[in-house]
């Protein structure tokens, strides 16, 4: 399997795999106590989990400012350090929060709350430029988008970013932004429980790089959730949103945990572990495909980027998990 992604048009060169840093910014919480972290984080092992991720290949390192009320860019920043020239770093942009409270307080999609959240982010990453800027506001109405990809593409030429992106799971959106020159890439949902054919179409057509968000089912796809297992009050998953699928008040489907132990043999194949077979698949499944999987330790690091030694599923694997799967 080739190793290396381009981001879209731009030439920006990244690892095939990229780690998430969602997990890593800690709690944090909606205005209403809905927790929106992964709960608690060592912020040392993060650092140090961020650095092992390094020495094993990975250049890719996606963030928002919304994780962890800011904290999630700090502590990549400071885990990247003097390597940060050697990395890609995107973030988000579009949440409104307090970083005293850590508490989300809304959303702003005008063009000047952008250009103070770009400042903020800029600040907090520790760098003078984001490689990938991502509108993190996935419903966002498409003619304020169509200001918003103008306004990114003047934070390309004061040198601010090199290139942008919309993360949302509806095609029509990515497209409007895709008209934008440095337009790179969409990230989207996308996992072997839950294809985006209409998303991996999109890309392919436009030349857009596919950034993979919840690329193990928040989870699900490690082998590590049982059915009926409590998870932290701090967690996401204890209070699982509207849009979270897979888990229920309680810890995770039984149905969906059905779904990932008939997919086991073909996942776990070549020596993978379920994890490495899951974001295996995505390769497969796309060229352009860049999953982002979180991390919360060295250890995850460490198997998330041993995924990249055993490459992609075949073509005959895919047409197996789909068979399985009654796709």
């Amino acid at each position: 399997m080739e190793t290396k992604r381009t981001l879209g048009r731009t030439g920006i060169g990244v690892s095939a795999l990229g780690f998430g840093c969602w997990a890593i910014g800690g709690e944090w919480q909606s205005a209403d106590g809905q927790p929106l972290g992964w709960g608690r984080v060592d912020d040392e092992e993060s650092v140090r989990a961020v650095r092992r991720a390094l020495d094993l290949g990975v250049t890719f390192f996606d963030t928002a400012d919304t994780y962890g009320a800011g904290h999630s860019e700090r502590v990549l920043g400071r885990a990247l350090g003097k390597r940060r020239a050697d990395v890609v770093v995107a973030t988000k942009w579009g949440n409104v929060f307090d970083e005293e409270t850590r508490t989300l307080t809304g959303a702003d999609d005008t063009p000047e709350y952008a250009r103070r959240a770009l400042t903020a982010s800029l600040r907090r990453l520790d760098t003078d430029h984001i490689d990938l800027y991502q509108l993190h506001i996935s419903d966002a109405d498409p003619q304020r988008a169509a200001e918003l990809r103008d306004l990114c593409e003047e934070f390309v030429r004061e040198g601010l970013i090199r290139a942008y992106a919309w993360s949302t799971d509806d095609p029509a959106r990515a497209a409007v932004f895709a008209r934008g020159e440095h337009c790179a890439a969409v990230q989207h949902m996308a996992n072997v429980l839950q294809d985006a054919p209409e998303m991996f179409a999109l890309c392919e057509e436009l030349g857009l790089a596919s950034i993979n968000r919840s690329p193990l089912a928040m989870g699900l796809l490690t082998g590590g959730r049982r059915s009926g297992q409590a998870l932290e009050a701090g967690d996401i998953r204890s209070r699982p949103p509207e849009w979270l699928q897979g888990f229920e008040d309680g810890g995770a489907d039984p149905r969906w945990l059905a779904r990932v132990d008939a997919l086991k043999d073909v996942l776990t194949s070549g020596g993978r572990t379920l994890g490495q077979g899951a974001l295996a698949w995505l390769w497969a499944r796309s060229p352009r495909a860049v999953p982002i999987p979180g991390f919360r330790s060295v250890a995850q690091a460490e198997q998330n980027a041993g995924a990249q030694e055993k490459g992609a599923l075949t073509g005959e694997q895919l047409a197996e998990v789909d068979r399985i799967l009654e796709r």
